[in-house]
């Protein structure tokens, strides 16, 4: 499903418009984003919990010539996903 079906499946579900709906999901990933931004959790109860993850800098190598080289530390998103998300999957 790619953005334009969700937002479809939205406007159609909470019988908005698809406007709306698109506003809706865009403001939905920005609030996620800010908040990963600030280092904060972002928790929807029963369906997963969105978090800052720390990978921490280590030792890489140059794929073609093997020469090691450095990789910095990042910090990435991850996703848990809820009870309720996993028990409807399984």
């Amino acid at each position: 499903m790619n953005k334009a079906e969700l937002i479809e499946a939205i406007a159609v579900s909470a019988e908005l418009p698809k406007t709306t709906a698109a506003a809706a999901l865009d403001a939905f990933t920005s609030a996620i984003t800010s908040a990963l931004q600030r280092g904060e959790n972002v928790t929807l109860v029963g369906f997963g919990a969105f978090e800052v993850k720390q990978r921490a800098a280590r030792e890489g190598r140059n794929p073609q010539t093997g020469v090691p080289l450095q990789i910095a530390a990042s910090r990435l998103p991850g996703f848990k996903p809820g009870k309720n998300l996993k028990s409807t999957l399984n």
